[in-house]
């Protein structure tokens, strides 16, 4: 099931961010994911992000399986999925109905800043890579590219 996200479920949105990042299979190292997400993200400051976002979520059986923002503009933020839930179409099926909605919008473009995890996702959504980039994290590079998709 899709629906859209309520400021109470903050808490289970930092743990799909957190398991996304810190487990499964990943081309970052170890130490580059700890320095990405050194803890779940908390409080004020990340129920502020959340807050500028339209977040998207997937449940099954009650629990948040996956989740995607969109910001006016077209922005995608954050796009991320359990570790045992990849591969399944869930970033597919959260994608299109973000997609759809910026198209109800008449948004030119979606576009994201996508790690190395992420793009082979968003290319298979028909993004492509504008430039490559780095950026830097506790003292540790981690590659990831600006993408885009033009809507029209």
């Amino acid at each position: 099931m899709l629906r859209w996200a309520a400021p109470a479920d903050a808490p289970e949105l930092a743990q799909v961010f957190f398991a996304a990042v810190r487990e499964g299979p990943s081309p970052y190292s170890q130490a580059q994911r700890r320095a990405w997400l050194p803890e779940p993200p908390s409080g004020e400051r990340w129920a502020a992000r959340l807050s500028r976002l339209e977040t998207l979520v997937a449940e099954s059986e009650g629990r948040i399986t996956g989740f995607m923002t969109v910001e006016p503009g077209g922005y995608i933020d954050l796009a991320f999925v359990l570790p045992e839930h990849q591969g399944t179409g869930l970033f597919r099926k959260l994608y299109n109905r973000i997609e759809q909605r910026a198209r109800g919008r008449q948004e030119p473009c979606l576009w994201t800043h996508a790690s190395l995890m992420a793009q082979p996702a968003f290319r298979a959504m028909g993004f492509l890579v504008i430039h490559h980039e780095t950026v830097v994290r506790d003292g540790h590079s981690l590659a990831r590219a600006e993408m885009e998709k033009r809507l029209k």
